[in-house]
């Protein structure tokens, strides 16, 4: 394979493409280590070595670092290993590596992210918020599903009525437009319009 382009893509690391395709980033110490230079073409052996060896080695180490620190879903895994540089067929080894020892579990993300917004958020925001991290509708509905069997439950009116004390709004006096807005703000936080109309037109966040 022929080094076609060489990119700096920072002070130490230089994206690589091979035959005018996009191959791989690498360290500037290891293109010196292997007398990797564009115009020229990689050997054999060079290349296994960093298909093979270095880069599955270190997408697993950042997949493991990343981990550490807070939970992924496998798709935010994934968008991190690829805007490291990564190949695909590498990211697939680190993705592979790290669900082995269930490091990666898009259902456990998915129940503690119920459990953490359920009071705060709509059902639907919380859905939309997951769906966007890649997690799959019939992990979702599992998720909803084993957060119930725990005991877990919402209650959007309450939290309708908590959002109306706080913006002080009454909607006896409320003039037309000001009635549209908090309508508005009550939709795009996620609750349906059935849900924002009961509340509105109860007395219950009077109290």
């Amino acid at each position: 394979m022929k080094v076609t382009q060489m990119t700096e893509v920072s002070k130490s690391r230089v994206r690589v493409s091979t035959d005018e395709e996009y191959a791989f980033v690498l360290y500037k110490s290891e293109l010196r280590r292997f007398h990797i230079c564009e115009g020229e073409e990689i050997e054999e052996t060079v290349l296994c070595a960093i298909t093979e060896e270095i880069l599955p080695k270190r997408a697993k180490l950042r997949a493991m670092n990343l981990l550490k620190n807070r939970d992924y879903t496998v798709k935010q895994l994934h968008d991190k290993l690829k805007s490291g540089g990564y190949p695909e067929q590498i990211i697939a080894e680190a993705l592979g590596y790290v669900e082995g020892f269930r490091y990666t579990d898009d259902l456990r993300y998915a129940v503690n992210f119920i459990r953490n917004h359920a009071q705060d958020r709509s059902r639907r925001r919380i859905e939309q918020d997951l769906l966007g991290r890649g997690i799959g509708r019939e992990v979702l509905e599992s998720a909803w599903d084993e957060w119930e069997k725990e005991g877990g439950g919402q209650n959007e009116q309450a939290m309708i009525q908590s959002l109306l004390k706080k913006k002080g709004f009454d909607f006896e006096t409320a003039e037309p437009k000001a009635r549209q807005r908090i309508y508005g703000f009550l939709m795009r936080k996620g609750f349906s319009g059935e849900e924002v109309r009961k509340a509105l037109h109860s007395d219950m966040w009077y109290e």
